[in-house]
C-alpha cells in the first residue's frame, strides 16, 4: 500500500467543527455547547483535558524571521512539550503511544489544546532569532534522548 502523498489532515468532521468554532469565535459569541459536546464525543477525556490547557493559557507559539513556528505546551504535569501543528506531532509519550502506535486516538491532549487555542485567539505569542527556536528545538530533542 502506497504512502499517502498530500499534506496530512484531520479527518473533515474535527475540520469542519474547529471551524464552526473559529466562525462563533470570531463573531463575538461563546463557544455552542453543542460544539463542546461534539469535541467531547470525538476526542474523549483528552477534550476536556485540552480545554484545561487552554483555560489555563499553556499554550504558546514560538515563531522566527524566517517563518518557522512550533507550538509548547505546559502539560498538567508540568513538563512543556513541542507541537508542530503543521504536521500534526507531539513530543509527548502519549501522542507517541495513543496515537502513533496505538492508532487509538487522533491526537493527544496537547495538539489538540493548540488547535482550540488557534480557535479561540488564547495562544501566547513568542518571538524568537532562529537561532534561539533552532536551540529550543535542540533542547526538546536532548530531553527525548
Amino acid at each position: 500500500m502506497a504512502a499517502p502523498t498530500g499534506p496530512l489532515t484531520l479527518p473533515t468532521v474535527v475540520e469542519e467543527l474547529l471551524s464552526e468554532m473559529a466562525a462563533a469565535v470570531r463573531d463575538g459569541a461563546p463557544i455552542p455547547d453543542e460544539h463542546l459536546l461534539s469535541l467531547k464525543f470525538v476526542f474523549g477525556s483528552s477534550a476536556v483535558q485540552a480545554l484545561d490547557l487552554v483555560d489555563r493559557q499553556s499554550v504558546t507559539l514560538i515563531s522566527s524571521p524566517s517563518g518557522r513556528r512550533v507550538y509548547q505546551v505546559l502539560g498538567s504535569s508540568g513538563r512543556t512539550y513541542t507541537c508542530l501543528a503543521s504536521c500534526h506531532y507531539c513530543s509527548c509519550p502519549a501522542f507517541a503511544f495513543s496515537v502513533l502506535r496505538k492508532g487509538d486516538s487522533l491526537v493527544c491532549k496537547h495538539l489538540l489544546a493548540v488547535y482550540l487555542s488557534q480557535v479561540m485567539r488564547t495562544c501566547q505569542q513568542l518571538s524568537v532569532s532562529d537561532k534561539q527556536l533552532t536551540d529550543i528545538l535542540s533542547a526538546e530533542k536532548t530531553q527525548e534522548a
